[in-house]
């Protein structure tokens, strides 16, 4: 919490004096929004928290489990495993910053969120739904250098190489983060300040300003086609080669074997970028944002919590390391 608050200031700091040079007027800081959450019924509050708190437990605890599998176990010191281990961390933080405000809001009965928390809140869901995407994408060539170059692999994907590309990913999800934040912070509010969501959403918090919010909207789409396009044509190009590389393996069993080595990996990527965007396409063709709120579940709590499963279920170098840590 200190280093959430921490950041927090640095954020409201830092932009302060780009904020000023490109909207020199007087900027309103408004003490709170309304979250009013998924459903308003009373009845389902409860039914709500225990949903949401059940597999808050189970995202922080699955992840948890795999981060100390690999950690612990000297067998699981390669990168791919390197790369699961920052993205199961991701996972934790990306979901951890939304649900436990729910949680709390709900138990409180109160669905205030400060403006304070609420930049905060959008910065560190950029931050770390950003560093999930480069790190599925950073894992995708991971697969394709063992696949398509595996008499280099040692040599390519050394520790040095790794640690570069772990820090350009979240080097690049900060300044993502920052940039969507401080634009944030240049607005200034009117009255009505509910956001339809359980969590600050960035659209619905734009659509509530004053001010003029044509600058959020181009970065919004200009950051979200870069960031989004460029990691899902590296993950699209490396699998194509992937397959074609799986396909000139003559023996079934040498098939089968490559493929189970990105298999779990697939999955995942399938789950992130297929509700990501089903949330995407299904807001820009209806208007009901509660709806959208509801479908957004799927990859703000439910992907996360479902990535250790399908890595634990679907190696056997996983399944050993946990028995190991249990034993």
């Amino acid at each position: 919490m200190l280093i959430f608050k921490f950041i927090t200031n640095i954020l409201f700091l830092f932009p302060s004096s780009f904020i000023s040079y490109m909207e020199p007027g007087n900027h309103t800081h408004i003490p709170e929004f309304i979250l009013l959450g998924l459903s308003e019924e009373a009845e389902l509050q409860p039914l709500l928290f225990g949903l949401f708190l059940s597999m808050y437990l189970v995202t922080f605890t699955g992840n948890l489990l795999i981060i100390l599998a690999i950690t612990t176990d000297s067998h699981l010191h390669t990168p791919m495993y390197f790369f699961l281990s920052n993205l199961s961390f991701a996972d934790i933080c990306f979901t951890s910053t939304t649900v436990p405000k729910m949680l709390m809001n709900i138990q409180m009965q109160n669905k205030v969120i400060t403006y304070e928390d609420c930049i905060t809140q959008i910065y560190f869901f950029f931050l770390f739904g950003g560093l999930d995407n480069f790190l599925l994408t950073v894992m995708a060539y991971d697969r394709f250098v063992a696949i398509c170059h595996p008499l280099h692999y040692t040599v390519i994907m050394n520790p040095r190489f790794c640690g570069l590309l772990l820090l350009a990913s979240w080097m690049v999800s900060f300044l993502q983060s920052v940039l969507n934040g401080s634009l944030v912070l240049r607005l200034s509010f009117c009255t009505e300040l509910e956001i339809s969501h359980f969590f600050c959403e960035f659209n619905q918090v734009i659509q509530l300003a004053c001010s003029d919010t044509f600058l959020n909207v181009l970065v919004k789409y200009l950051v979200s086609g870069l960031l989004g396009t460029i990691p899902l044509i590296g993950i699209l190009f490396s699998y194509m080669k992937i397959v074609s590389s799986i396909l000139k393996i003559s023996s079934a069993g040498g098939k089968y074997k490559a493929f189970s080595t990105c298999g779990s990996h697939l999955c995942v990527v399938s789950l992130f970028y297929g509700t990501a965007l089903g949330v995407y396409l299904s807001s820009a063709a209806i208007e009901n944002s509660r709806a959208t709120a509801i479908a957004s579940v799927m990859y703000t709590v439910v992907t996360p919590m479902l990535n250790p499963f399908i890595y634990s279920l679907r190696n056997k170098d996983i399944k050993q390391a946990l028995r190991k840590l249990f034993s």
